[in-house]
């Protein structure tokens, strides 16, 4: 029989969605990210560019900054980032720097996104998509359908 892990991709994307679903309700683009080392979250975060205005405060970038606080340096060596979106050709960039083991994303971007980009990553990060990509992908359609309605 079969046991289901706990701490699995899904398990915690499903966090990640938690964080998205906090900039929703701070009326940001509902994107957030947790990056986690040996199954314990060591980064929370969501967008915060308009909150802080400031076009650099995505997701990412504002848990890459936690993880390093957390761990005492700069790299994120044996962390992984999941987040609710394909990281954007700047998050990316750190992303390299920070030389991070693993990037698991939930939604694609198809017109900005790292991959349509051709954005490198470090040669040592893998990264995969998919995960509970309905519900990231369904988030940020329906704060844009309320932004739009909005207007």
């Amino acid at each position: 029989m079969d046991l289901l892990k706990p701490y699995d991709d899904t398990y915690f994307m499903k966090r990640a969605l938690m964080e998205a679903e906090a900039a929703f309700e701070k009326d940001e683009i509902p994107i957030g990210a947790v990056i986690v080392i040996d199954n314990q979250i060591i980064a929370r975060a969501h967008n915060l560019t308009e909150t802080l205005n400031d076009v650099t405060a995505h997701a990412e970038m504002q848990a890459i900054t936690a993880a390093a606080n957390y761990l005492g340096g700069k790299y994120l060596k044996k962390c992984t980032l999941y987040v609710t979106l394909e990281p954007c050709q700047m998050c990316a960039g750190a992303l390299y720097w920070s030389q991070i083991d693993k990037i698991i994303y939930g939604a694609r971007d198809v017109q900005r996104g790292c991959i349509a980009m051709s954005t490198k990553l470090h040669p040592k990060t893998n990264m995969s998509g998919g995960v509970l990509e309905e519900e990231a992908s369904g988030l940020l359609k329906r704060f844009f359908i309320e932004k739009r309605n909005m207007n």
